[in-house]
């Protein structure tokens, strides 16, 4: 199947946490417990979810909390986690929609900043969406390599 970015058969919408794990469990913990897709402050009043849906189907989530990063100066920061786009849908630029979305709920809440670990493999994503990467590398057990990266919003 061919699959072409048409907008018409996307929508954005928020989400409960326990149905991201549909997508962050092939994507981002695969051959793992769905336990280990629970995220620390995922049921939390200042977290949100967002899942890109193509039809009917659930295709692609992120969630935003609202987190303080010692690193950063910034008194109202989101953190950005659990970016994930099923595989047969990755390369459309799906993820940059899931992205603005985010933004723009991020910036209704007054948020100024959205902060992330970002995996090696993703950093050019974030780039390309405006991010910049703040500090060396570091790595995350059972997960790999990251680098925080950050926005100004």
């Amino acid at each position: 199947m061919s699959l072409q970015k048409n907008l018409r058969n996307l929508t954005i919408k928020q989400i409960e946490a326990q149905d991201t794990y549909k997508v962050r469990l092939p994507v981002l913990r695969p051959g793992r417990p769905i336990e280990d897709c629970e995220f620390n402050n995922d049921t939390h009043k200042d977290t949100f979810h967002l899942g890109l849906y193509y039809k009917a189907d659930l295709i692609g989530v992120v969630t935003f909390m609202k987190t303080i990063n010692e690193d950063l100066q910034e008194r109202r920061p989101y953190q950005l986690r659990g970016m994930a786009i099923l595989e047969e849908y990755q390369g459309l630029k799906y993820g940059d929609l899931l992205i603005q979305a985010g933004e723009s709920l991020v910036n209704e809440k007054q948020g100024k900043l959205i902060w992330l670990n970002a995996r090696e493999i993703a950093v050019r994503f974030y780039e390309r969406n405006g991010f910049k990467v703040s500090g060396d590398s570091f790595d995350i057990p059972k997960i790999g390599k990251h680098y925080m990266m950050y926005k100004t919003i």
